[in-house]
């Protein structure tokens, strides 16, 4: 399976800040009831808030609780959105949407009785963040996509990107998967699924693969749940985006926003593909755009402390 909801499980989770004594995504959140389905939220740090949407679609916060660092200076706000982590999952996979994701991080805000927040959405969490800030601007002081997508053009060319990248490293996985196909199977099957989650986290995803490299975490419910992940990006969306990713487009739009933005992208990328993230600027030509030189789709693990500082500059402001 393409390992694209980009939410690696950390194995090491800062507890403590500075001195701050910090809450367990395991134990110390609490359920927020938002649309008829229980939503575990952690809450970590002072200051003015910032929530952090997750990427995926698929994945629970655990491994970003790498922010963490960032509690000293504003209030963190981490969840498992509808169907991941150690929240609500649905009866039914219809139910799982994009739009459903927005809604439910404005319930959140609502239920957490903040006039204002700051959003930064990751990867698929991008989509989310844009959505809202367009649907709730009065809302959002400061708009931060990071290692985001702008429109299923560009997802699609994550898709073929990653798919060039494994033909031409990985021969025997991809020449198995070809087999596969040709018999009929699409990304959604079991084994298309197993065979893709065969290629290393850190090929396509990290400028320095060790930064990735598993130490044993202890294990969080649901980490990833793939028929949210096909339900939305379609039965064959690690080769044809299709569902919501297949349909969403943001880029007439980013001009109408007012907050103050901040774009953010990493040089060995090979899912949010650099090509298609500096066009953002073009798309959104008031952000502050920035790319990270040794990092891969997480700058904030290869590159923390340039980007921590460029954040709480970006916030200040």
């Amino acid at each position: 399976m393409k390992k694209i909801f980009s939410v690696f499980i950390l194995t090491f989770i800062f507890l403590t800040t500075n001195g701050q004594n910090l809450p367990s995504s395991y134990t110390d959140g609490k359920y927020i009831t938002v649309n008829g389905a229980k939503l575990w939220v952690v809450v970590a740090g002072k200051g003015e808030p910032i929530v952090i949407i997750p990427g995926g679609p698929g994945g629970n916060h655990l491994g970003y609780r790498a922010f963490d660092s960032m509690a000293t200076t504003n209030t963190m706000v981490y969840f498992d959105a509808f169907g991941r982590g150690k929240s609500d999952t649905a009866k039914n996979v219809k139910e799982y949407s994009l739009a459903r994701d927005i809604s439910d991080l404005e319930g959140i805000r609502v239920a957490l009785h903040y006039d204002k927040w700051n959003v930064l959405g990751h990867s698929y969490g991008g989509l989310v963040a844009q959505g809202y800030a367009l649907k709730y601007p009065s809302h959002v002081s400061h708009l931060i996509l990071a290692n985001t997508f702008h429109s299923f053009v560009m997802w699609q060319e994550n898709d073929d990107n990653s798919n060039h990248e494994i033909k031409e490293n990985y021969p025997e996985i991809w020449n198995e998967l070809m087999k596969i196909r040709e018999a009929g199977a699409i990304s959604s099957d079991a084994k298309h699924q197993e065979i893709y989650g065969r290629v290393p986290y850190g090929f396509l995803y990290a400028y320095n693969p060790e930064n990735f490299k598993s130490r044993g975490a202890k294990p969080y419910p649901n980490p990833f749940n793939a028929d949210l992940y096909y339900q939305m990006v379609g039965k064959d969306g690690d080769f044809i985006v299709g569902s919501d990713i297949g349909n969403f487009d943001f880029r007439k739009d980013l001009k109408k926003l007012t907050m103050p933005v901040l774009i953010y992208g990493g040089r060995y990328d090979h899912v949010a593909v650099p090509v298609m993230m500096v066009k953002f600027k073009e798309y959104c030509p008031q952000a502050k755009f920035v790319m990270f030189e040794h990092s891969g789709h997480n700058p904030q693990v290869e590159e923390p402390g340039k980007l921590f500082a460029l954040l709480r500059d970006f916030l200040s402001k």
